[in-house]
């Protein structure tokens, strides 16, 4: 029996020097491979890493400067915008300065509607702006229908008409049904200035600050799937980063409120609940009885200096979800709090609004809200105001080419929205590429008017 085993054990394998030396490399072989193999793949965006996450917020670095996030955007602005001339199309003046042409542009710059006017020069002086239709990605449609509809420039039927009139007169908005064109639309009510909307800009891209108009009307004309949200248009004395605001901001100790709400009821729920609690809560709530008009009409100075004497700046709604006063507060460095569960807010792909601000239930308004703002330490104040500070440049409204601006994320944002391929119901192609109407007529001989849905 010693003797099978022995024989058996002399019978194995025997390692030599150059077994060992051949499994060494075969070793260090596999190690770099596979080194190799995964450096290979660390780099397909189909990889997944729970290390290294890409950018997926706006940054703003030390300087002010804005850096868009890579993922969804690209790495620049590549795109071109062509911008509509007033006398380029009958109609297109009078939505811009009434039917007797009388309203100045400069009239127009100030109000929760001054954006119309400073979006339209802004693209004016655009770098992507360019001359030729051909070669346009997007295409921009100027008026300032709501200043000239205050200033009794226009009425509602007339603002109607005239929109269907201008739009008739454009081949290349009936090339795409609109998709490539952009209609800004900054007050309250939204696109719902012009009547027709539904039926015309169903799929043009609306650029507001108005995400939600459900409360008066069937629909809102906000969609997420084609439109911007914007900032509002805050006062330009309260906007200069680089310089000395109008009204300076107030060390939280030396702030006399815990909150204001500085507005007119307009006979809103919220907005009246807030009046109450202001009265029962005199030495913590301020919300003083404004007025917008005659001998005690609030300046904006003393307006901003009022909004600046609390910690918290509370933002219910109005006639709409939206209110100008959030933006606003940045400027004052007041903690905005949002009373109005419809909000929509802008540039959401890339900001994180929760770093920023304190929503609290519009349903939930009385002592209940002012006991959880007392409640939070200054030093968590702080910190929200500091993140605040550092985004507030994106509601300015400066070139693109500023560090950081409204415009700059709304350049971003439509060139997410640029496509390659036109179409509409009545746009047609053939075999050579021709764009034709039902006519089989090729586009470059379509003559306005145009037929419109």
């Amino acid at each position: 029996m010693a003797s099978i085993n022995k024989s058996r054990s002399l019978a194995g394998p025997t390692f030599t020097r150059t077994h060992h030396l051949s499994a060494l490399a075969l070793v260090v072989i596999t190690f770099f491979l596979t080194r190799i193999y995964d450096q290979a793949f660390s780099g397909c965006p189909s990889a997944v890493s729970t290390t290294n996450h890409k950018q997926s917020e706006v940054v703003i670095s030390g300087n002010g400067a804005a850096s868009w996030p890579v993922r969804g955007y690209g790495t620049e602005l590549s795109l071109k915008i062509y911008v509509y001339e007033e006398d380029e199309i009958d109609g297109l003046k009078e939505l811009m300065r009434g039917r007797d042409g009388k309203i100045a542009a400069d009239s127009c710059l100030k109000g929760q509607w001054g954006s119309q006017v400073k979006i339209h020069r802004l693209f004016l002086k655009s770098k992507f702006r360019t001359s030729r239709k051909q070669e346009a990605d997007l295409f921009f449609v100027p008026s300032y229908v709501k200043c000239a509809r205050m200033m009794g420039g226009l009425n509602d039927k007339e603002i109607n008409m005239t929109y269907v009139k201008v739009l008739s007169q454009m081949p290349y908005f009936r090339r795409s049904g609109g998709r490539d064109h952009i209609f800004v639309f900054p007050s309250g009510a939204g696109a719902h200035l012009f009547r027709s909307w539904a039926i015309y800009l169903n799929r043009s891209i609306i650029l507001t600050p108005e995400g939600d108009r459900t409360d008066k009307r069937d629909s809102s004309a906000f969609n997420t799937w084609k439109d911007i949200l914007i900032p509002g248009n805050v006062d330009d004395g309260m906007t200069n980063l680089f310089g000395d605001p109008v009204v300076k901001p107030l060390p939280l100790s030396k702030r006399k409120y815990l909150a204001n709400f500085l507005g007119r009821a307009q006979g809103k729920i919220g907005r009246l609940q807030l009046v109450e609690l202001a009265k029962n809560f005199p030495d913590k709530l301020e919300s003083p009885e404004l007025k917008f008009s005659g001998p005690d009409k609030l300046g904006r100075s003393e307006y901003f200096q009022h909004l600046r004497n609390a910690k918290f700046c509370l933002a219910p709604r109005g006639e709409s979800s939206w209110t100008l006063r959030f933006y606003e507060s940045f400027f004052v460095e007041c903690v905005p709090v949002i009373l109005s569960d419809q909000v929509e807010l802008p540039f959401q792909n890339v900001i994180d609004y929760t770093q920023l601000s304190i929503k609290w239930p519009s349903t939930r308004i009385g002592p209940e809200l002012l006991g959880y703002l007392q409640s939070i330490p200054d030093e968590h104040i702080e910190e929200i105001i500091s993140h605040g500070r550092r985004i507030r440049c994106l509601w300015v409204y400066a070139p693109e080419t500023a560090p950081c601006s409204a415009m700059l994320g709304i350049m971003w944002e439509l060139q997410r929205k640029v496509r390659k391929f036109h179409q509409s119901v009545e746009t047609f192609w053939l075999h050579n590429r021709s764009i034709v109407n039902r006519d089989l007529i090729e586009f470059h001989n379509w003559r306005p008017p145009v037929p419109l849905p």
